[in-house]
């Protein structure tokens, strides 16, 4: 090889890591700097304001002005983030931002494909659909605000069954165990996520969502898609920013009246998170607690925290290293393909692998 050659293959390597650090690097600021992005450090600094504001309501009246200080150490203890579990949580966010997208990103199936088949085949089995509806003036504006609720609760059912398949398959238990395997939550907790499980969830909402736009806009004549802010759904923005993130959290709160009836809250996804056998398969949901409740897997957390742990069973991985994230639940998961005795009636796929 000359050496003319040579700087040419030189050449070629340094363009291609530049655009790749580009890349990564638009990558991690769309991520963190994204209003809509569910890693928002604006939804963050959001939650930590919800999360002080329940600390300081929940006072008795009387007490001393508390500290900034001890305010910030209560919402984000540090025996939590420099926990091992805590660790791998931030291990799992840089992983999966950096590398999930451009490992995976060619095998995700969009909501806008989903839904173009899905109008071609009503189309082309029962013909043009009864629209277009409410005339020219009303009909775009309900369009808009049918297709911001449906596609938010499309969202939410999406988000409840593939929960849901991931508890009760034995396939997808051995990936869903990466999530469960956290010890303390924070909102580092939402991003501890095997990719094959993260690939399953984006199939399953696409095709709810795809599904629900396709049908909304055969009936309606029109396109039907959602308000958005931030490129992100009004609905589920506003549940991002002031609820989801304490999801994953160590404070214990509980809404009560017809907000605590149907909206789920942190106190509801402890229980989720808890390793009581009596907590195994409940409050499946994200936002809403409505299809738990018509499902029946809602569990009403009580008023005061009752003691609670998490993680998995005794002898169970902790996922704290990269073969027992990544590869090892692999492996797991395809073992439970190999023929077997059938669990008995009703047995779920963590109460088979606790017993």
């Amino acid at each position: 090889m000359n050496l003319s050659s040579g700087q040419h293959m030189a050449d070629l390597a340094l363009g291609a890591a530049q655009g790749l650090g580009q890349g990564l690097g638009l990558r991690v600021a769309g991520l963190l700097l994204g209003p809509g992005s569910a890693a928002s450090i604006a939804s963050l600094l959001c939650a930590m304001v919800v999360g002080g504001l329940f600390l300081l309501l929940r006072r008795r009246p009387g007490k001393r002005a508390v500290p900034v200080k001890v305010l910030l150490r209560a919402l984000a203890p540090r025996r939590i983030f420099r926990s091992r579990s805590g660790r791998t949580d931030l291990g799992f966010l840089l992983f999966n931002t950096l590398a999930f997208g451009l490992l995976f990103g060619w095998a995700l199936v969009s909501q806008a494909v989903v839904s173009g088949w899905l109008l071609h085949g009503l189309e082309a089995a029962f013909g043009p659909g009864p629209g277009p509806l409410f005339g020219e003036t009303a009909g775009p504006v309900i369009a808009l605000v049918a297709g911001t609720l449906a596609l938010f609760l499309a969202g939410e059912l999406g988000y409840w069954v593939d929960h849901w398949l991931s508890h009760r398959v034995p396939f997808f238990w051995e990936f869903h165990k990466v999530h469960h395997s956290a010890e303390h939550l924070s909102p580092l907790t939402n991003f501890r996520v095997h990719p094959i499980e993260g690939l399953k969830f984006a199939w399953v909402l696409a095709l709810f969502m795809g599904a629900t736009g396709a049908v909304l806009t055969w009936l309606l004549g029109r396109p039907a898609g959602a308000f958005t802010v931030f490129d992100r759904n009004v609905i589920a923005l506003a549940g991002l920013y002031l609820v989801q993130h304490l999801q994953h959290s160590h404070l214990w709160i509980r809404f009560t009246g017809p907000v605590g009836r149907w909206i789920y809250s942190p106190a509801h996804h402890q229980i989720h998170h808890s390793n009581a056998p009596e907590h195994f398969d409940r409050n499946f949901g994200s936002l809403l607690t409505l299809w738990d409740r018509l499902f029946g897997s809602h569990y009403e957390p009580p008023a005061t925290r009752p003691p609670l742990t998490f993680g998995l069973g005794p002898g169970e991985s902790t996922h704290h290293s990269l073969w027992e994230g990544y590869l090892a639940p692999v492996g797991k998961a395809l073992a439970t393909l190999a023929p077997r005795p059938a669990p008995p009636l009703g047995e779920t796929a963590r109460e088979k692998a606790a017993g």
